[in-house]
């Protein structure tokens, strides 16, 4: 595939070696995902571990929605914390259908030494197997006994941070709509990084990218698809699924929005960070030249992608002080 002549020199020659899942949706059945979900299990198994030195892990079963099964939450702690920390609620990405906590150990244990918080990921359910409102109702739970038990996890409930990347990202966009909507809990900040927001796929960036270095258009129509069925791009799709679609951005917490240039996301995430904005939410948006879906995952020490860590841990930092 021919990169994009905008791409970021660094990146680019750093793709002639790095590794790339070796997973195209596009040319996907449905019935072919479970058994690329137990090869990710296997990999992530036979892997050292990657979680940051000083970071302590701890894996929980909490209820579910009503009616649902328990799901698992992933809690990170600094070993050497006393007393109530912040803490970052946190959504994997992997296009609605693909994913799991462990994928994310190492981003989030840095996140727990570098900006001196604790990290709680949920494992929710996938789709097409669990359509919407499943996802997103399983992060919500999620939240929801994140706050209540903050107590017996060693977390501040006063600052309490909703973030996710990818379709994790727009979970977490749907995850406050509903704490919003319904009340509760309270969350202080939310860090949405490259988010898929939009089912309709009708901005320019939608259609630019029928080839990708990583989640194409063709890729892109699949998770929404599995997420939606035959719902995805009509009248019919809720907020809570596609936060695109919400009518009123007001009364939602702080936010920090950053995607790269050279990917599908990047029109609705620009659209979402201004619409935050006239919504009367502070919002800090980051646009990075040159850089593709996921780059800061695929080659973590490019400059863009330590450029970008560093400002979410700084956000981070900067939103959950007190």
């Amino acid at each position: 595939m021919p990169l994009h002549p905008n791409i970021d020199p660094e990146l680019a020659a750093g793709l002639e070696q790095a590794f790339l899942p070796p997973v195209d949706l596009a040319r996907m059945g449905h019935d072919e995902l479970p058994g690329v979900r137990g090869r990710m299990r296997a990999a992530f198994a036979d892997m050292p571990p990657v979680v940051a030195p000083g970071v302590s892990v701890e894996d929980l079963r909490v209820p579910g929605p009503d009616g649902d099964p328990d799901i698992r939450l992933r809690v990170y702690r600094p070993e050497d914390a006393d007393g109530p920390l912040p803490a970052l609620y946190w959504m994997h990405g992997g296009g609605m259908v693909l994913g799991m906590v462990e994928m994310d150990d190492g981003t989030l244990s840095r996140y727990v030494r570098e900006a001196g918080c604790a990290a709680v990921s949920v494992d929710y359910r996938l789709a097409p197997e669990n359509p919407h409102p499943a996802p997103v109702e399983d992060c919500y739970a999620g939240l929801v006994w994140t706050a209540k038990n903050a107590g017996e996890i060693g977390v501040d409930p006063a600052r309490l941070a909703v973030g996710g990347s990818s379709a994790g990202g727009g979970l977490a966009a749907g995850t406050v709509l509903l704490a919003r909507d319904r009340g509760g809990p309270q969350v202080a900040f939310h860090m949405l990084l490259s988010p898929m927001l939009d089912d309709r796929n009708i901005t320019p960036s939608s259609r630019e990218f029928d080839e990708a270095v990583l989640w194409s258009r063709a890729e892109n129509l699949f998770g929404w698809t599995a997420l939606l069925g035959a719902d995805a791009g009509t009248t019919a799709v809720s907020p809570y699924a596609a936060p695109a679609r919400a009518a009123d951005l007001s009364g939602l917490p702080p936010a920090y929005i950053d995607v790269g240039e050279l990917e599908v996301f990047r029109d609705e995430c620009i659209d979402h960070a201004q619409r935050l904005l006239q919504a009367g939410v502070s919002t800090e948006f980051h646009l990075f030249p040159g850089a593709f879906h996921g780059f800061d995952a695929v080659l973590p020490d490019a400059a863009v992608s330590r450029r970008a860590v560093a400002g979410r841990v700084a956000a981070l930092r900067r939103a959950l002080a007190g």
